[in-house]
This record gives structure tokens, sequence and C-alpha cells, in this order.
């Protein structure tokens, strides 16, 4: 196996420290989160940071990179309290992977891939069209990660979308039913496949899958 220190690494080359990085922890979620800017213009960007914080209330977090250079996804938010999270599917890829392009904060990302906008009844921000999951979210909060200048932004959950065939009797969605794709890395799009559901451990019970 190989081995490479943390001095190593902070000489290498900055493509290859990013891949290797970005790759080393594992499989990362998917999502577009949708805002829209106080002129009106929507926007579309991909993150892979997105985590579930709680359920009780219901809450999720996502990590804005330094914002010494304009964000235009957390400025919407700081702007209007609200964004949208969906699920990136595997007919959506490329053009999930199209809004990291860095355009201008007059162009939406809507305008300039396939992804097509949807808006919900009384929702004033957009939603990504035949997304199998989408989530309303309200801004509540942020953290500053002053070890590297990110901002963690902490959110509730508002209102919950989804394709009902995906739901099972104890409100689990099986999201593989819809092809909703992981990410490895920063660039590597992959398809998960489940392979099993397991009921509450306890000690000294047996394990008992819920799917078989």
């Amino acid at each position: 196996m190989k081995h490479v220190a943390a001095a190593t690494i902070s000489k290498m080359d900055k493509i290859k420290r990013l891949n290797l990085i970005n790759s080393c922890t594992g499989y990362k979620s998917a999502n577009l989160i949708a805002t829209k800017a106080i002129d009106g213009t929507s926007n579309v960007a991909i993150f892979s940071s997105v985590t579930h914080l709680g359920s009780h209330p219901a809450m999720l977090g996502f990590i804005v990179r330094p914002t010494t250079v304009p964000r235009d996804t957390y400025k919407n938010i700081k702007q209007t309290g609200f964004f949208t999270v969906n699920h990136v599917t595997s007919k959506t890829i490329a053009a999930a992977h199209q809004t990291s392009a860095n355009y201008d904060v007059s162009v939406s990302e809507f305008d300039k891939t396939n992804l097509e906008i949807e808006y919900k009844t009384d929702i004033d921000i957009p939603f990504v069209k035949n997304s199998p999951v989408q989530l309303y979210c309200k801004y509540l909060n942020e953290y500053a990660i002053h070890e590297n200048g990110t901002l963690h932004i902490i959110a509730a959950i508002e209102a919950i979308f989804y394709n009902e065939n995906l739901e099972h009797e104890d409100g689990w969605l099986q999201l593989d039913k819809a092809d909703v794709v992981a990410i490895n890395g920063l660039d590597g799009y992959c398809l998960p496949k489940i392979i099993d559901r397991f009921d509450y451990a306890r000690p000294e019970v047996p394990i008992q899958s819920l799917l078989k």
C-alpha cells in the first residue's frame, strides 16, 4: 500500500493534490443548489458537501469555499434566506458538472445547460425540474472554519418533494431506483446500487436484513 505523508502532500502539484485529497475521503453526495438573486436572476451550482445534520428538527449543512472571490450561491442565500437542494441523476451529470464553470453573475446556469428550471406553488426559489428528490431550505446560521477560510452553512428543511416510487413504508427513500449519483473526488460521477439494508443494531442481537 502506498504511503504519502503530510510533508509530501504539501509539496505536490496543485492538481494532483486536489484530486488526491478530494477523492481519498470517499464518495460524496451530488446535489445542485439552486438560488435566486434579488434582481431575479436564477443560479444553480453543483455541490458535493451537502450532509444530514438532524431529523428533528430537519436540518442539513453544506460547505461554501472561501468568499475571497464572488460566491453567487452564498450571496443569494444571504440575501433571500432560501435555497433548494436537488439530487443529480445519471442523466444530468454532464449538465450538472457544467454548472461549476465560472459564469458571470448576470448569467443563469439554467440558460447555459440543459437543466430545466421549475417553480412550486407559493415558493419563489427555483428547483431543478425532474430531479427525483428536491428540498426547499431556509438559511439558519453559518460557522466559519478558520483553518481554511470556508463556511459551514446550516439550514432547515422546509419542504421535501420526491418521486413516490422511491419511498418505502417506513419513510426510507431508495435512491438507486432513481439513478441518483455520488461523486468520487471533484469530477468522478458514480452510480451507487443498494446491496442491503439492516434493522437497528442492538447488542447481542443478530443483524436482520430489511430487504430480504
